[in-house]
C-alpha cells in the first residue's frame, strides 16, 4: 500500500517538475534576450529603439494615411461626410490625433463649433500648432481680399465721380462690418488632451455629431470590452435627439497585428468577446442608436490599409 501511494505521488509530481523546468527555462530564454539586447545596446549606442504607440497616438499618422504634404492634401474621408452633419452645428472628434481632419472638416463644412480630444498631449500640442499655422495663412488671405474689394470699390466710385464723403464712409463701414462678421478657424476648433473612456462628462453638455475615425480598435485593446461599451454609451448620451455617431472601426486583423504592443493589450485581445463585425447589432439593439447608413461606397482614394468601413449611426 505504501509503495502504491508513494507511485501515485511521484506520478502527481512529475507534471509539476517539468512545469518547473518549463518556467526555469522560459526564464533563462528571456534573461538571455535581455542580456543580448543589452550587449546589442552596448556595442550600438547610437541605434534607437523602435518607438512604441500604444493608444495608435502615432507622431505623423496622417503622414501614413495621406502621404506626403497631408496638411494641404484633403483626407479621402472628407468626400463621403456629409454637409448637414456639420454645417452650423456643436460637433466633437474622438482621437483627433494632430487635428489634421479636425480643421479640414472645419474649413470644409463651417461648422459652429467642434472639439478635438486625444489622449497624448504631444499630439494636442501639433494640433494646436497646425491651428495657429492654418489661421494665420487664412487671415492673411482675407487682408489681401478686403484690401482688393477696397480698391475694386474706390475704383468704380471714381468712375461714377461718386466722391461725396458720407457716401465712402458707408461703403467703408459696411465693408468693415462684413469682415468682423466672419470667424476665424480659432474661433470654431478648439483641442484638448483628455482620456475620453475614464473622463467625465459634464450632464448639459450636448453635440450634434460626434466622429471616432479609426479609434475604437485602442480603446477595444486598452480598456476590452467594458472600454468600448462605455464609448459607446457615452457618445449616445452625449448626442442631441437625432445627432449623428460617425463611426470608422479597424477590422479584427488589425487588432491581431498590434496586439503585443503592451501588456495591457496583450491580455485584453486573449479577452475580447465583442468583435468589429458585432459593433453595428451593439450600437442599434443594446445603446439605443435608431438607424445606421453606410456611406463606405462614395469613399475612394484611400491608401493601401486604410479602405475601410464607415458608417453613420443616427440618434
Amino acid at each position: 500500500m505504501a509503495v502504491e501511494n508513494e507511485t501515485k505521488r511521484k506520478k502527481l509530481e512529475k507534471p509539476q517538475k517539468q512545469k518547473e523546468k518549463r518556467e526555469i527555462k522560459k526564464g533563462e530564454a528571456k534573461a538571455e534576450a535581455k542580456s543580448s539586447v543589452q550587449m546589442e545596446v552596448k556595442n550600438n549606442p547610437n541605434k534607437k529603439r523602435k518607438q512604441v504607440f500604444p493608444f495608435g497616438n502615432y507622431k505623423n499618422y496622417y503622414g501614413y494615411r495621406i502621404g506626403p504634404g497631408h496638411e494641404v492634401k484633403e483626407d479621402p474621408r472628407i468626400k463621403v461626410l456629409k454637409k448637414e452633419w456639420f454645417e452650423g452645428k456643436d460637433c466633437l472628434d474622438i482621437g483627433c490625433n494632430s487635428g489634421v481632419i479636425t480643421i479640414h472638416i472645419a474649413k470644409e463644412y463651417n461648422c459652429h463649433s467642434i472639439l478635438g480630444l486625444d489622449i497624448d498631449s504631444g499630439l494636442i500640442e501639433d494640433a494646436f500648432w497646425y491651428l495657429r499655422k492654418i489661421t494665420k495663412v487664412e487671415s492673411a488671405q482675407k487682408k489681401q481680399a478686403r484690401d482688393s474689394s477696397v480698391k475694386v470699390v474706390q475704383g468704380v466710385n471714381s468712375l461714377e465721380q461718386c466722391t461725396d464723403a458720407s457716401s465712402n464712409e458707408g461703403t467703408n463701414k459696411s465693408l468693415n462690418y462684413h469682415s468682423s462678421g466672419e470667424r476665424d478657424l480659432s474661433d470654431i476648433v478648439s483641442f484638448r488632451r483628455e482620456n475620453f473612456v475614464q473622463s467625465h462628462c459634464p450632464p448639459d453638455k450636448h453635440y450634434d455629431t460626434i466622429i471616432c475615425l479609426s479609434v475604437t480598435k485602442w480603446i477595444h485593446l486598452n480598456w476590452g470590452d467594458d472600454g468600448l461599451i462605455t464609448l459607446f454609451t457615452k457618445i449616445w448620451r452625449l448626442l442631441h435627439p437625432g445627432g449623428v455617431f460617425v463611426l470608422e472601426p479597424q477590422p479584427w486583423e488589425s487588432y491581431e497585428k498590434n496586439r503585443r504592443v503592451s501588456e495591457t493589450t496583450a491580455s485584453n485581445y486573449r479577452s475580447i468577446m465583442f468583435r468589429p463585425e458585432s459593433f453595428q447589432e451593439i450600437l442599434l439593439d443594446k445603446i439605443g442608436f435608431r438607424m445606421v447608413e453606410d456611406v463606405t461606397s462614395g469613399l475612394s482614394g484611400t491608401r493601401t490599409g486604410f479602405d475601410r468601413p464607415i458608417f453613420a449611426f443616427y440618434k
